[in-house]
Order: structure tokens, then C-alpha cells, then sequence
């Protein structure tokens, strides 16, 4: 006997999907962030940011760069890896 679609049913399915897609959309921004800064190596994101740079998120390299956003850290990425020498 087949089950028959209930409104709760229903509100839970789209809640999982809705976190799902959350959880999507923010990796996909952080691999689009990664993309354009040159998709950098472990040890320069610790030449730039610190021990722990290659463990933030691009937000929080934003604010330890005293930059705007991340993707404004994103882009320069790559100009302060030079400025670094490496």
C-alpha cells in the first residue's frame, strides 16, 4: 500500500532541501573565490595569511587582510603572494 503525500511530508522534504542547497551555494561560492584567486597551494595561502590561513574561509582572510570582502581578497590574492616573494 503506497503511502500517501502528506503536507507534513511535504514541509520536511523541503526544509532538508533547502539546507541542502544552503550548504551548496556556500561551497560553491568558496570554489568560485578559489577560482579566481589563481587556485593557490596550501603553503601560500600561509605565506600571505598566517599559519591558519589555509583553514579560513574567504571572509575571514577578507578581515585578516583589513580588506572589504572576500571576494575582494580573492582577487588581490595574487598580488600579495608576490608581495610575500614567492
Amino acid at each position: 500500500m503506497a503511502r500517501k503525500a502528506t503536507k507534513k511530508n511535504k514541509t520536511q522534504k523541503a526544509a532538508k532541501a533547502a539546507k541542502r542547497n544552503s550548504a551548496g551555494n556556500a561551497r560553491a561560492e568558496g570554489l568560485r573565490l578559489f577560482s579566481l584567486a589563481g587556485r593557490p597551494k596550501k603553503g601560500q595561502f600561509i605565506a600571505v595569511f598566517g599559519q591558519r590561513g589555509d583553514r579560513m574561509t574567504w571572509e575571514q582572510r577578507a578581515a585578516h587582510a583589513g580588506l572589504a570582502s572576500a571576494e575582494e581578497a580573492a582577487a588581490k590574492f595574487q598580488s600579495m603572494l608576490a608581495k610575500q616573494g614567492r
